[in-house]
This record gives C-alpha cells, structure tokens and sequence, in this order.
C-alpha cells in the first residue's frame, strides 16, 4: 500500500536525522547572517528541525496516534544506536586502527550523556510538538495549516534548546557562562527554518491530500495489522 510505504520512509528519515544529531552534537560551528546575526551553534541541530518538519506532516496526514508511533520508534533507536557506540568505545583498537582508542572516546565519549539530555528535551518538545499541532487543528477545523506549524514548533523548539543546553551545562559538558548565547543562537535558528520550512510542509501535505484523496483537514487512515 503506497501509503503504507510513504509512512515508513518518512519515519525512516525522522529516525535518521534523530540519531544522526546525537552523534554529530559536540562540534560546534559560527553561521553569520547577512552580517545581522552570528550564530554560535552545535552541528547535531542541523538536522532536528526535519525532524518536526516529519511529524507535523505525519500528523497533518496520518494523525497524532501515528505520529507519536514515529516520535517513539525514534527514542528507541536512540537508545539502541546509544548502545553500539558505548560497546564500540569498550572494544580496543588495534595498533594500525586509522581511528584509535583516544580519539573515538574524545568523539563518541559523551555520547551517552548527549542522548541522556537529547532524549529528555525529544521527548517533552515533540509531544508537546504533537499536542498543540492538534489543539489548533481541531480550533481551526483543519485550515490555516501554517499557524498550527508554527505555533506548536516554536513552544516545542525552545523546550528541546532550553532543555537540552540546561541538561549538558548541569552534566559539565558545557560551561554555564555559554548557556544563555547558546540558547538565543539554537532556539533563533530552529524559528528561522520552522518558517523557512513551512512551503514544504506545504507542498507535502497538498501532495499528498492529492494523491489520496483527502479533504482540508481529513486524516488518512492505514489499514490495521493483522
């Protein structure tokens, strides 16, 4: 069933850019904006913006049971790709390893604690995320599908920046002194994309509205497992 299938590849690319962000998180990198800005942010942020991108068309299209299916399949994975890396940093390099024993723990090394306070601030931003999208989808009756994606990324954004900044710099990974830069950078940059991203959601759900057949504010409904 194409539909089947469009929930799964969208779920795989939620679960890919959630776990890629956990591994990537600990270089840090300068953006300036038209020389109006110059953010100071982590590379793990570039990708979890898609990832509210994915949930709100799945709870646009699919409804806010199988979205939080995704949000959920996602924690798993975390927790599992968690698992490799810490028996990955166990296993002794060899000799002639191109990566040794000290460099991959200097990488991966605080992986645990990164997925610790990643998966804390995931799970209170994307539900609430998930809530407020259908709160104002049910007051709206379906229209104005560009407040709804707004509004619920921006509360759910700041929870996941706030959140996730609060957990590392109390766990020393970051010193506090950066906390309040960090924050204004992260949560700036996830607002400027969560509107920059809002013609695809667009486009996405038109598409799909289409292909399916769907009404202004219809869910389409998989068929159950057997």
């Amino acid at each position: 069933m194409l539909a089947q299938r469009i929930y799964f590849i969208l779920g795989a690319l939620f679960i890919a850019a959630l776990v890629v962000g956990n591994l990537i998180f600990q270089k840090f990198f300068t953006w300036d904006l038209f020389g109006l800005y110059t953010f100071e942010i982590s590379v793990g942020i570039l990708p979890y913006p898609i990832t509210f991108l994915i949930t709100d068309i799945i709870s646009e299209v699919y409804g806010k049971k199988k979205a939080n299916q995704v949000v959920t399949a996602g924690i798993f994975a975390s927790f599992f790709s968690l698992g490799i890396v810490y028996i990955a940093d166990l296993v002794p390099a060899t000799p002639w390893s191109p990566v040794d024993d000290s460099l991959f723990s200097t990488v991966f090394g605080a992986t645990a604690i990164a997925v610790f306070a990643s998966m804390t601030a995931y799970l209170l931003a994307q539900y609430i995320d998930i809530q407020i999208f259908h709160f104002w989808k049910r007051l709206t009756r379906g229209k104005h599908l560009w407040l709804r994606n707004n509004f619920s990324t921006f509360l759910s954004q700041f929870v996941d920046t706030f959140t996730v900044l609060l957990l590392l710099c109390a766990f020393k990974k970051i010193e506090w002194s950066l906390f309040g830069a960090l924050l204004f950078s992260g949560f700036l940059f996830k607002v400027l994309v969560a509107v920059l991203d809002t013609p695809l959601l667009y486009v996405s759900v038109y598409a799909l509205r289409k292909k399916f057949g769907l009404g202004i504010g219809e869910e389409l409904k998989l068929q159950r497992e057997v």
